[in-house]
């Protein structure tokens, strides 16, 4: 295993553009960007960045979707060794503020659409700049005519003054005049925060070291190796890029000299034909793609042979799509699992072998891992179900601002630091592993995890309602659906529950959104008043079973 100890992602980076030279990096909306053209415009950015006062260390928060920008503007924060932050295109100004706030980011790179959402946000942070960026910035001038001219192409209102800048003037430089020589830095030192929901109201900050990255996304990218070469892989990335499982799985492609296609959101038609057109040997998606795939109804006009390797990451693949997609193109989609604070992969399914039905895979190197009773943390035996527990080298050991959830999530046994998945998990003889069921009350949707009480107390402040029970729902095309149970005040009369889910849009991403509302005369408690989350699911579950 390479020794990461003291790079930089930059620094792998700059070494493989310097190998690959003219060989394709990314390929967006049908453009081919060379190794040599990519580090060129992260380098500009990064010159752009210093020169409006960002140094090393300062945090910059991606606020932009999937797409060349993306991937500049974040080797650009590398190159001067800034924190990157990125997040989901998809926030409202609700999620801007608290992140903003939580990670001291000075700095937002967004884009014109949601140039809005940033403006109205900014009084209440410590945002000092601005930077908008449209979709088609990097793009030639006649593809951009024609996006516009047909109106395919989204554009925002932006206002320019002081403290905004436009990233297409921003790249447009020579990419030197205000830059230094990349500093030397210790792979210790943080190179993003990753936020992450989970148990609690509001998303956790996850630093994530450039050691820890770069071994992580190393092995991960590598996992295919027995199929093809890693410079001779072309990566169909659709896992969004602000996503664990976008940036180990796909982005990684460009620290190993493979090529890389992004898409600014997920069009099927657009996707097939990508593969189709340039070849590509790898996809990455969450287990609702690989259904949506398989029931589009234009699926077998397209030709994609040319995949050798389908990884699904983000929640448990339901063997019927494994065995339909085996049925159609002959080979299986392998499974992973991990999570934002494990850097990614901590369990992969090898390609050069068959792996059992469920299996998520084994141990990847990097990682150790031991399953645990989860009141005692005293190991299980082999083939029992136990909470799995993950150490690693690098290991991100603490969340940003979060004594209470890092005291709850990291635990010292036998001299190291264990991080509590808090799934429930089980593994064979052959240390293969397999997902048993959650412990904590997150709910998975569509490779999401979302924290079932951030829910609870966006409801909770709506004045008619007295208390709220937020569930997942098992659901076949999606993983789980939001479900919450909610009591009214006493005297509250006529309120539905498409306002409450209208009162809830103004606080949540759309994919935090309850999908169902149920109204309860109470809810079960505990004798000391805790909310029985757990028998809310059992009786659902009973309900369904009918």
């Amino acid at each position: 295993m390479t020794d990461f100890s003291t790079q930089s992602i930059y620094s792998v980076f700059a070494d493989t553009a310097e190998r690959r030279g003219d060989h394709t990096a990314v390929i967006y909306l049908g453009r081919r960007f060379s190794y040599r053209r990519v580090r060129g415009l992260a380098e500009a950015f990064a010159s752009s960045l210093a020169g409006l006062g960002v140094t090393a260390g300062q945090k910059v928060m991606l606020y932009i979707p999937n797409g060349i920008n993306w991937v500049v503007a974040w080797l650009g924060i590398q190159r001067i060794g800034a924190v990157a932050v990125p997040i989901t295109p998809i926030y409202t100004p609700h999620d801007i503020i608290y992140i903003a706030n939580d990670s001291g980011s000075e700095t937002i790179v967004c884009a014109d659409t949601n140039f809005g959402y940033v403006t109205s946000a900014l009084p209440q942070t410590g945002l000092k700049r601005v930077i908008y960026s449209n979709m088609v910035d990097l793009l030639p001038a006649w593809k951009r005519a024609f996006g516009y001219l047909f109106d395919v192409v989204p554009r925002g209102k932006t206002a320019v003054h002081g403290n905004t800048h436009a990233f297409r003037k921003l790249i447009s430089g020579s990419g030197s005049s205000h830059l230094a020589a990349e500093a030397p830095r210790g792979g210790g030192q943080i190179a993003e925060i990753l936020y992450t929901g989970g148990t609690t109201k509001f998303p956790k900050g996850v630093p994530i070291s450039h050691a820890l990255f770069l071994v992580s996304a190393d092995e991960q990218i590598r996992m295919s190796q027995p199929l093809f070469a890693p410079e001779d892989n072309i990566v169909m990335g659709n896992a969004p890029l602000f996503h664990i499982l976008g940036q180990t799985c796909s982005l990684a492609a460009l620290l190993v000299g493979g090529s890389l296609i992004v898409q600014p959101r997920i069009n099927l038609d657009a996707a097939f034909d990508a593969i189709r057109i340039f070849r590509a040997r790898t996809m990455i998606g969450v287990p609702t793609l690989y259904r949506m795939m398989l029931e589009h109804s234009r699926l077998d006009q397209y030709d994609l042979s040319s995949l050798a390797y389908c990884f699904s990451g983000g929640d448990v693949l339901p063997p019927e799509v494994n065995r339909r997609w085996l049925e159609k193109f002959g080979h299986p989609i392998r499974q992973g699992y991990g999570a934002t604070e494990t850097c990614g992969g901590v369990a992969m399914c090898p390609v050069d072998r068959e792996n059992p039905p469920r299996s998520v895979g084994k141990v990847m190197p990097s990682k150790k891992a031991k399953l645990v009773d989860p009141i005692e943390l005293k190991e299980v035996p082999i083939g029992e179900p136990g909470e799995l527990l993950v150490s690693s080298s690098h290991m991100v050991t603490a969340y940003l601002n979060k004594a209470e959830e890092t005291q709850a999530a990291f635990v010292h046994i036998d001299g190291e630091t264990w991080y509590r998945t808090a799934d429930i998990m089980s593994m064979d003889a052959d240390g293969n592993l397999f997902f048993v069921d959650r412990t904590v009350d997150t709910i998975k949707h569509k490779g999401y995890r979302i924290s079932a009480s951030e829910v609870e107390s966006v409801l909770q402040e709506h004045p008619a309602v007295m208390a709220t029970c937020v569930v997942g729902v098992p659901d076949v095309k999606v993983g789980e659906r939001i479900k919450a149970y909610v009591v009214l005040k006493a005297d509250i009369k006529g309120i539905s529950g498409y306002e409450l889910i209208k009162w809830c849009r103004t606080s949540l991403a759309p994919y935090k959104i309850p999908h169902h509302i149920e109204f309860r005369d109470m809810l079960p408690k505990s004798k000391v008043g805790k909310l029985l989350r757990r028998e809310i699911r059992d009786e659902d579950k009973r309900r369904r079973e009918v």
